[in-house]
């Protein structure tokens, strides 16, 4: 009997180089997958090239040499693909309804018709009662849930999100990290989340990617073999604190052969 057929991942990276046209090297033999239901993070120095491999995943820039597979690099799947910033980057002019209605109507699809699947996704992510409401008026929290309602709203196959929570408070921090888990399982999305946080991989992630500086490379990979939902009792559990442990790590040993510590 033959073995079962494994599915392809739905993103592929495979000795991925980016070389920017200064001569700067950031990101060397760059190799891993993201499964189709799977929540991965980066994880590492600050210009280390976390962001880079998301635009490249995104077909927001283009790698030297390498392969890349993602449904943001077919012909016509670019809306399989959804990109959240650090910045909600939303219209100041428009209201919540408008900033999300926006993918939608680019590509062609009238307020009216798009209405109910907007109203869901507001609902979805705790803004229902805001739709009318302008970017000023809300706070950072509110602002990030609005920047992520724009993303699902055209139901991709992939979310990559580049820091999102960065600049919120830790307690609004940790409750959009447990939505985010909770949007990830109901919309079956494979997503890459950028993070300087130990914690907040460890939470969020069934994979740790480490990467490491100069240039750019994976240096180690930690599963968090822990079900999902995470609850609040996981963040204070022996289990949290051995894999923040192994992930710091993880950081300080690629600092260390990099020259950034002792």
């Amino acid at each position: 009997m033959s073995a079962p057929a494994v599915p392809a991942p739905t993103i592929a990276l495979r000795d991925v180089v980016k070389r920017y046209a200064s001569g700067t090297l950031a990101l060397q033999g760059i190799s891993f997958d993201v499964g189709a239901r799977e929540f991965v993070s980066l994880l590492g120095p600050s210009g280390c090239g976390k962001s880079t491999v998301l635009r490249l995943i995104a077909g927001l820039d283009a790698a030297t040499s390498g392969r890349i597979a993602s449904p943001a690099l077919g012909s016509d799947t670019t809306r399989d693909t959804a990109f959240v910033f650090q910045d909600a980057t939303l219209m100041p002019w428009a209201s919540v309804f408008d900033n999300v209605w926006l993918p939608l109507r680019l590509a062609g699809r009238s307020k009216a018709e798009a209405a109910p699947e907007v109203r869901r996704v507001l609902a979805l992510v705790g803004l229902a009662d805001f739709e009318a409401a302008f970017p000023a008026e809300l706070s950072g929290g509110m602002r990030m849930r609005t920047s992520i309602a724009r993303a699902l709203v055209t139901q991709p196959r992939v979310l990559l999100m580049d820091e999102p929570f960065a600049a919120l408070d830790e307690i609004t921090r940790q409750r959009l990290n447990a939505d985010l888990l909770a949007w990830w399982q109901l919309n079956a999305l494979a997503v890459v989340f950028v993070t300087h946080s130990v914690f907040e991989a460890v939470f969020l992630s069934q994979r740790v990617l480490v990467m490491g500086a100069r240039p750019g490379r994976i240096v180690a990979e930690v599963i968090v073999d822990e079900p999902v939902p995470r609850t609040a009792e996981f963040r204070t559990s022996q289990r949290y604190a051995q894999t923040c442990r192994a992930v710091t790590q993880a950081l300080k040993a690629a600092s260390v052969a990099d020259g950034l510590g002792a």
